[in-house]
């Protein structure tokens, strides 16, 4: 089945088998014949179902797209729904990937229904690439080239997020982190039963006094530093990497977009996506090149020592809210959903540790 949108849009199939060879020649604006389709990233677009589509066309010289669509779950459509993810999403691709100039798949079609979780997304398919697993973790090569592109595409909205053209975009101590803040609370004793058992004591007392504040230590950095567009679900799991080229990555799911310090990005990155003794080892020379990135794309009021102490802060933001959230929220009925958010909440507690993040909290708790 197929539904109806706006007079002169295309229309949004209901399921993967409405993606029919008739309906993407209407998409693609050329005759598809047929097509072979494979479900991919299962466990991985967890708010959206991807498929990998092969076509065969004697006038297209494309041989496969990516269609992205709804999740499966209707617990995780409707979350999707009440954050705004999946029309963030949408428009990201429609209005703004337009200005990166690296980092991005190509879109042949992105559409919603304003206000529901019926969308498609019908994309560049980037199977020569490769994704890393979040548990594996990236190596420091791969973490060099991760920074490299976020670098750059943070720079293109460097502090412009005040204006009036980009108010759709959730702000970081806007109501969205509000509601996030009181589903942290109230989540809190069930992420402690479920998931307490995968830290130590000090990281699950980190997660204790996290869970109240997320929206304070966002107020504490809102004020801070330079603005800018960003992720906020930024992990190696959202990149696919170019094995023989290590310019070449590309950063997807854009679903969670929201303005705020670039910090938020990087400390989610590196915080999350690698090995804890590999993060420590790595660390400062990966802060310090991604500040010569930004200074090589023309940004000049950031000093480095901003940006470390930014960074500091910023393990108490996105890794921990995304961690606790998925863990309390989301359908994870496959023992790889487990594996995947129990590395989170490990890693993301040790890093949040490893920069004072305990003493941070209980500075910003005080009455």
């Amino acid at each position: 089945m197929i539904r109806n949108v706006e007079e002169g849009e295309k229309m949004i199939p209901e399921s993967i088998e409405s993606v029919t060879p008739a309906w993407l020649s209407e998409v693609l604006d050329s005759k598809i014949d047929a097509i072979h389709v494979t479900q991919i990233g299962e466990g991985v677009g967890l708010m959206g179902d991807i498929f990998r589509v092969e076509l065969v066309s004697t006038d297209n010289e494309l041989s496969s797209v990516v269609v992205k669509l709804p999740s499966s779950f209707e617990s995780n459509r409707e979350q999707g729904v009440a954050l705004g993810m999946f029309e963030a999403e949408v428009k990201f691709y429609k209005e703004l990937g337009p200005s990166a100039q690296a980092g991005l798949p190509k879109i042949y079609h992105a559409e919603i229904v304003s206000g529901t979780a019926d969308f498609v997304i019908v994309m560049e398919d980037l199977s020569d690439m490769v994704m890393v697993a979040q548990r594996e973790g990236m190596s420091a090569d791969q973490a060099r080239s991760a920074i490299n592109v976020l670098g750059k595409i943070h720079s293109v909205w460097w502090n412009q997020m005040d204006q009036e053209i980009y108010d759709w975009i959730p702000s970081m101590v806007g109501p969205r982190i509000e509601f996030v803040t009181r589903s942290l609370s109230e989540m809190y004793p069930s992420f402690s039963e479920n998931f307490g058992s995968y830290l130590s004591d000090e990281g699950l007392y980190l997660y204790e006094l996290f869970s109240s504040n997320y929206l304070n230590v966002n107020k504490k950095l809102a004020g801070r530093s330079p603005w800018t567009l960003v992720h906020q679900d930024c992990r190696v799991e959202n990149m696919l990497f170019d094995p023989d080229d290590p310019e070449r990555v590309a950063v997807i799911d854009w679903q969670g977009i929201g303005r705020g310090p670039a910090s938020y990005d990087l400390a989610y990155l590196l915080g999350g996506s690698m090995e804890t003794d590999l993060r420590r080892e790595h660390e400062e020379r990966l802060v310090a090149d991604y500040h010569e990135i930004l200074v090589g794309e023309g940004i000049s009021n950031y000093s480095h020592e901003r940006l470390r102490q930014d960074y500091e802060i910023s393990h108490l933001q996105g890794g921990l809210a995304t961690a606790m959230f998925t863990a309390g929220s989301l359908n994870l009925n496959n023992e790889r959903g487990v594996e995947l958010v129990s590395t989170m909440v490990r890693r993301h507690a040790q890093a949040a540790l490893d920069h004072n993040g305990i003493a941070i909290l209980e500075e910003i708790n005080k009455p």
